[in-house]
């Protein structure tokens, strides 16, 4: 029983031996090979630029605006003195449901007509509204001139960048819906 474990023994001994021989000539010739391709190559490494000095520039901008800083913009008053004067609209009123949306979300959808009132169908967000001359609707102070087939015309007053009150028509068109 003492002779097995020899021959195991005698057995791995054999096989790296085989293997060691026959691995070292592949690698003689393969290295023999390498030296003689390489012989006349040489690394070269290119020189690193000269680095400039830094020159600091003087900011003469002290006495100037500084853009960081938020403010109003000075326009040049108009012979109103840019009093918020000219029509102003109605704040103290109580607003209409149309008027939390802005304009450009407000769809007409159709018309309708009862006795002489003629009336406008209107779509905002989900709901659907009928509104006739002197509603209100969008964000910007819009009073309904008129309904027609077509279009709603409409009479806004919004604030020009000297702080005045200024009048604006626009019309909202009529919206071919798909069914």
């Amino acid at each position: 029983m003492k002779r097995m474990p020899n021959i195991g023994i005698a057995t791995a001994i054999a096989c790296a031996l085989l293997l060691a021989a026959c691995g070292g000539e592949e690698q003689s010739e393969l290295r023999g090979e390498l030296a003689a391709m390489t012989k006349d190559l040489r690394g070269r490494v290119n020189p690193l630029p000269q680095v400039k000095s830094y020159e600091p520039v003087p900011y003469k901008g002290e006495s100037m605006v500084d853009p960081f800083v938020p403010g109003r913009i000075v326009v040049s008053q108009a012979s109103t003195g840019g009093s918020g004067g000219g029509t102003q609209p109605d704040l103290n009123r109580p607003k209409e449901p149309l008027e939390a949306f802005p304009l450009e979300a407000i769809q007409m959808v159709g018309t309708l007509s009862q006795s002489k009132d003629m009336y406008a169908l209107v779509k905002a967000g989900t709901n659907l509204f009928r509104v006739k001359k002197g509603n209100y609707m969008g964000q910007n102070f819009g009073v309904i001139l008129g309904v027609d087939e077509g279009q709603i015309s409409l009479k806004e007053v919004v604030q020009d960048s000297g702080g005045d009150w200024v009048e604006r028509s626009t019309s909202l068109q009529m919206q071919e819906t798909k069914r």
